[in-house]
């Protein structure tokens, strides 16, 4: 079981970005960066856990680009306005890595760990028992479990899952809310 007290600065985090950090759009896809929008909270809530953790990692499933709904350009968009914002705000992210695959089983593509194997490969120092994934979806959880790192679930668009669920250690109401139990810890 994960202990928040137990995380420090060789700690690594990775977060989902749509329905984490920001709106999900409940009909589709957010396809440009007019349409992304932070939850509130989120930048101030990425500053205090820039302080908590050694690295902050996005990983974020995009089958939209793989659909030709949008394209790459527009998404590396989004992904600048989101970082702009960030470190606007005191926060960091430190690597973003994105799946646009349209198939499931592409290894890349959540909940299969690639991005997961794909982040070690970047950063060495990366140890997946002293990582956890911040995630809306069970999928996001899964990604967690498969890669053998701590899972959080927040119920910011799926408040309804059964609990408690062996793919999910810790359950927030959103980031702000991870973010606030850190600091008390």
């Amino acid at each position: 079981m994960l202990d928040l007290k137990s995380i420090d600065q060789s700690w690594t985090l990775f977060l989902d970005r749509d329905g984490v950090i920001n709106q999900e759009n409940p009909v589709g896809y957010i396809l440009n960066s007019r349409a992304f929008e932070l939850y509130k909270g989120v930048p101030e809530a990425i500053e205090v856990l820039s302080k908590k953790f050694a690295l902050i990692i996005v990983v974020t499933n995009q089958r939209g680009v793989g659909r030709g709904l949008m394209t790459e350009e527009a998404l590396l968009e989004i992904h600048s306005k989101m970082q702009q914002i960030i470190q606007e705000s005191g926060g960091r992210i430190d690597k973003i890595y994105f799946n646009t695959s349209v198939f499931d089983q592409d290894p890349l593509r959540k909940p299969n760990p690639g991005m997961a194997l794909k982040a070690i490969s970047d950063f060495p120092q990366i140890d997946l028992k002293k990582s956890l994934i911040v995630g809306n979806t069970l999928s996001d959880m899964e990604f967690g479990r498969n890669a053998g790192m701590h899972t959080i679930f927040l119920k910011t668009t799926l408040p309804d899952v059964v609990l408690p669920n062996p793919k999910i250690d810790l359950v927030f109401k959103d980031l702000s809310d991870f973010a606030i139990a850190l600091q008390k810890k």
